[in-house]
């Protein structure tokens, strides 16, 4: 290493460099994939879930009846616990004169049983004996009560109910499905809301819940969710009933495949842990070929001293040790550098991320994978050295017969491979990019810019139009309404009972939106048929549906048709445009907005240009104290909830273009140590032709056309393959990309030009070397 400082410092950056590459993607492909690991007999846990026949196509919900929970439980002895909860949403929680808006759930009291997450104080059996007892982990007891022990102590909810802290759980990590800060019992919200009561008393079609069961040991889940499948077909007065299969996702699937395709998880998260991961095996690969392709190439440097310790008396045994030692020795420190760059990288990386990724020095697995990785990379590349050039006779090489130049092709194609997957690279990270750019620029159907959405506590609802003149007067807003959910999530579907055209035993999934007066030019979505609603209460048997909608019921002049939904009989008085309320790489659902003057669950705020955002917030709060003292105010701007959605491809695409940029970077440093070896071993050809009249540019393009003919096959070799599965890859978005034939040209032209300017360096040097000098003998 001493001798050659060049040449080692090339293997060992570029190597450490791909093993710490693959060593960050490891670590977050494992914490994605341990969601849930925590749990004790996860394998025995399972979400119900529904598959609905939509007149052949399948869609999959989460949404379950109180009936199904109550019917499983009765009914089938392979339970060992059910639980249904509602949907762990933000409610505002007050103890003593401290305020704050957290995620919860109320769940029913086998939900501990299911999932054992550990008390810190109370237990599982004690917890839930009363109805209005509250649950809390201990962030959420440091931030109500500080110090204070909390066991006993009085949390009011919603400002409705007062509950007495019965239990503290340890906080749920980081890798867990459920982020709830406290759990109430489903017997308080029973008793608290009348749609539940009413719900208990309904059949399978009223799905509002969720469900989870924890089978016996020994159960058999396939043959068990055979037993279940068709359990809601009994209840043949219900066509969403008789139109729904119950199914059971195990709970190791949850987190990675969340996408159902014709009724099976088929999709989801796990599409970009697989993308990440051939990113970084891509990353791997060139490294090691980079270090195999330099180890070989200085190989031949190596064959007097082979000879000369063969004369002398070496045994093959020994020289074989001395190669494979040297690589160990090399790979190692590589290693070792590798797990720096790591750990100086993960913070970053946890930004960009938005996780806490660590290296788990307390693992022996760690050791064990880094070990073999060492292992295994140095035996690759020590074994040209170690078996083949121990194998030559003393008298040949010590004769001058030059070793090394038939491994000239075998470099070729090393190179050749190297270049593949870093063009692919390429091409792959400007696709990921075309599509995330293609899915933002989109037309959303509605103004996110200066709109803010807040949760209303009921006492906010119950004078929402006080509330609304207030803020109105004082110039911070331009418009105010208020909805059953936010602009940018769906929180209800239903089924059409009638309407124009239907046919025999078709069935329409719509999702609802429940709305307050102002909803559409609050929201800047524009009506394109018929009118916006007046007023709530005067509308209340109108509806207004979207462009989706009339697509889907076949209406060609919807305004003033009449269609059935929960037994009412609405009047549809506009058409509004479609608007990206969940997925932004879906096309639009469906939808229908009925006005409903009690619902006002969340309020929509339009802010004014003229006021600084942080003047108008303030002012908002203002107003919501001034009607709900006791309540926390949390607010959230709509641009920055839809950005969320895009998050993991946003994630995906940093990833790609900075491991496209080292994987450049160790080609490129490949690159620069072949032109360095290559210049070197015609030192004297390049010294005869300048002694000849050749020229700086015919030597720099005679030593630059072999690589840039490597890059060139490369690029041939990298798009097909490339093409393969950046398609495969956008197959998971219903609104994608078209891939371009420029965006393979681009990954060319750029490879070429990153190539001829890394060479240029070594070709130039030798170029313009004296030719005095080169054909001095050695």
């Amino acid at each position: 290493m001493r001798n050659n400082k060049g040449f080692s410092a090339i293997n060992i950056l570029g190597l450490a460099t791909g093993l710490a590459v693959a060593l960050i993607i490891g670590l977050w492909a494992y914490h994605e994939a341990s969601y849930d690991i925590q749990v004790p007999d996860k394998e025995r846990i399972f979400q119900v879930r529904r598959n609905f026949n939509s007149n052949g196509e399948i869609l999959n919900f989460t949404s379950v009846s109180l009936k199904l929970g109550a019917t499983l439980k009765s009914e089938m002895p392979e339970i060992e616990y059910i639980a249904e909860t509602d949907w762990m949403g933000p409610h505002n929680l007050k103890a003593g004169e401290q305020k704050l808006v957290l995620e919860g759930a109320h769940v029913a009291d086998d939900f501990l049983h299911i999932f054992q997450y550990p008390f810190i104080q109370g237990d599982v059996n004690s917890a839930f004996k009363d109805p209005y007892s509250i649950i809390l982990t201990a962030s959420a007891a440091r931030a109500l009560f500080g110090n204070a022990d909390p066991m006993g102590k009085i949390v009011r909810i919603d400002n409705t109910d007062n509950l007495t802290v019965t239990g503290i759980l340890k906080d749920l990590p980081e890798n867990s499905s459920f982020r709830f800060k406290y759990l109430m019992t489903m017997r308080r919200m029973e008793q608290a809301y009348d749609f539940v009561k009413e719900a208990r008393k309904s059949g399978f079609g009223d799905n509002s819940f969720q469900l989870f069961a924890k089978v016996r040991a020994g159960v058999d889940p396939v043959q068990f969710a055979a037993k279940i499948k068709n359990i809601e077909k009994s209840e043949t007065t219900s066509t969403n009933a008789m139109n729904s299969e119950v199914i059971l996702q195990p709970l190791e699937r949850w987190h990675l495949y969340r996408k159902y395709v014709n009724g099976k998880d088929s999709g989801g998260l796990i599409d970009n842990v697989r993308t990440a991961t051939i990113v970084g095996i891509l990353v791997l690969l060139i490294a090691c070929i980079n270090f195999i392709n330099l180890s070989t190439a200085r190989s031949s440097k190596r064959a007097k001293e082979v000879g000369i310790r063969k004369a002398v008396g070496a045994e093959r045994k020994f020289l074989i040790f001395q190669f494979l030692v040297e690589s160990f020795l090399t790979t190692l420190i590589a290693a070792v550098i590798a797990c720096i760059l790591a750990a100086l990288a993960l913070p970053l990386f946890n930004r960009m991320a938005g996780i806490t990724v660590k290296i788990p020095y307390n693992t022996p697995m760690l050791y064990v994978i880094l070990l073999s990785a060492i292992v295994i990379v140095s035996l690759i590349a020590g074994a040209r050295p170690a078996f083949i050039l121990s194998s030559f006779r003393p008298v040949k090489i010590l004769k001058g017969i030059r070793i090394g130049k038939s491994s000239s092709n075998s470099r070729r194609a090393l190179v050749i491979a190297q270049f593949t997957c870093s063009i692919a690279l390429i091409i792959a990270t400007i696709v990921i990019h075309n599509q995330v750019d293609y899915a933002r620029n989109r037309s959303v159907g509605y103004d996110k810019g200066l709109l803010l959405q807040a949760a209303l506590p009921g006492e906010v609802g119950a004078h929402f139009d006080a509330f609304r003149n207030q803020l109105m007067q004082s110039g911070v807003v331009t418009n105010v309404t208020a909805a059953s959910s936010p602009i940018t999530a769906i929180f209800s579907h239903n089924d059409l009972e009638a309407f124009p055209g239907k046919l025999p035993g078709e069935t329409v999934e719509m999702a609802n939106f429940f709305v307050y007066n102002h909803y559409f030019q609050t929201a800047g979505m524009k009506v394109v048929a018929g009118r916006d609603f007046r007023e709530a209460a005067a509308d209340s048997l109108s509806v207004i549906l979207n462009e989706a909608a009339v697509k889907r019921l076949r209406l060609k002049d919807p305004v003033n048709q009449t269609i059935t939904w929960a037994d009412r009989k609405l009047v549809i008085v506009g058409v509004v445009r479609d608007a990206l309320m969940e997925s932004p790489y879906a096309n639009p659902e469906p939808s229908m907005f009925v006005p409903l003057a009690s619902e006002k669950s969340y309020g929509i705020f339009r802010l004014a240009g003229n006021v600084d955002p942080h003047t108008a917030v303030a002012a908002i709060e203002k107003a919501f104290m001034a009607f709900s003292p006791e309540s926390a105010f949390a607010y959230k701007f709509t641009d920055d909830e839809y950005n969320t959605k895009f998050r993991q491809e946003v994630l995906i695409g940093r990833l790609s273009t900075i491991f496209t940029v080292l994987a450049i970077f160790i080609s490129c440093l490949g690159l620069l140590g072949l032109a360095a070896f290559t210049a070197e071993q015609r030192t004297k050809e390049i010294g005869i032709r300048k002694a000849l009249g050749a020229s700086v540019t015919q030597i720099w393009a005679m030593l630059s056309k072999d690589f840039v003919m490597l890059v060139m096959a490369s690029a041939l070799l990298a798009s097909p393959l490339a093409f393969y599965f950046v398609q495969r890859w956008l197959q998971q978005f219903d609104y994608r990309v078209d891939i371009s034939v420029s965006v393979f040209v681009i990954a060319a032209l750029g490879a070429l030009l990153v190539t001829l300017f890394t060479i240029s360096y070594q070709a130039i040097k030798a170029a313009l070397m004296d030719p005095v000098k080169s054909l001095r003998s050695e």
